[in-house]
């Protein structure tokens, strides 16, 4: 790679530690557009995959997902990325728990260096058998 080549890159930037790891995957060659960059949908089902993981502590059971609050692409994910999903609860609300999804890659030839791809916020309901919302447990004092 020309020097010229490597200065178009974004700079390498820390993991965050105010928040969980809650998935890493690797995007395959089916998981590509005609671009051969990876579906934005896929990393959508993703980022509403590892939003999940908090708020199903608080729920105690069914949620479902109701509001994609925000979701940005900020740089393209590529075959072979190895993408770390970070979340955070950012709300609880009567029905409700809201959280904050950031998305990290390391490009498949430089390990060790992340980018950051997507950030979002995503909102999730406790619903019943019925699929009704219900309220969100309150966690033990």
């Amino acid at each position: 790679m020309s020097a010229n080549a490597s200065a178009k890159l974004p700079p390498s930037v820390a993991l965050p530690t105010d928040q969980e790891l809650v998935l890493k995957v690797i995007p395959m060659p089916a998981d590509c557009n005609a671009n051969g960059d990876i579906f934005g949908g896929w990393v959508m089902a993703q980022v509403d995959l590892a939003g999940s993981v908090i708020p199903a502590r608080y729920t105690g059971g069914r949620m479902v997902t109701v509001a994609v609050n925000e979701f940005i692409f900020k740089q393209p994910v590529r075959v072979g990325d190895i993408l770390s999903f970070f979340s955070q609860l950012t709300r609880i609300g009567r029905t409700s728990v809201t959280v904050k999804v950031e998305v990290y890659a390391e490009r498949f030839r430089s390990q060790g260096k992340y980018i950051k791809v997507t950030e979002a916020s995503l909102t999730y309901v406790a619903i019943d058998d019925q699929g009704q919302p219900r309220e969100v447990p309150k966690p033990a004092a």
